[in-house]
């Protein structure tokens, strides 16, 4: 039985997933964005991170989307290599 992943689905799959994360974060902090940093004030244990939230960009939004894109297929591509090499 072959159990590998194909690593490009893998990657396109979690750049996908990734890049609607971001662009829902985006939108929340659009239209709530001091419910959206208190809310996500709760991920990082004590940290207040209203004193570093900045007012975001059109331009800053978007390349931040290309990033997190690229960010998710190396990680989608990494992880599907990792498991097809220990499987």
């Amino acid at each position: 039985m072959n159990n590998k992943l194909n690593s490009k689905r893998v990657a396109f799959s979690l750049s996908g997933v990734f890049g609607i994360v971001y662009l829902a974060c985006a939108i929340l902090i659009a239209v709530i964005p001091q419910g959206t940093v208190k809310i996500f004030s709760y991920l990082f244990h004590g940290i207040d991170i209203s004193k570093i939230a900045t007012t975001p960009t059109l331009i800053g939004t978007t390349i931040g989307f290309i990033e997190i894109l690229i960010l998710g297929l190396i990680v989608g591509w990494l992880f599907a290599l990792v498991y097809n090499k220990i499987r």
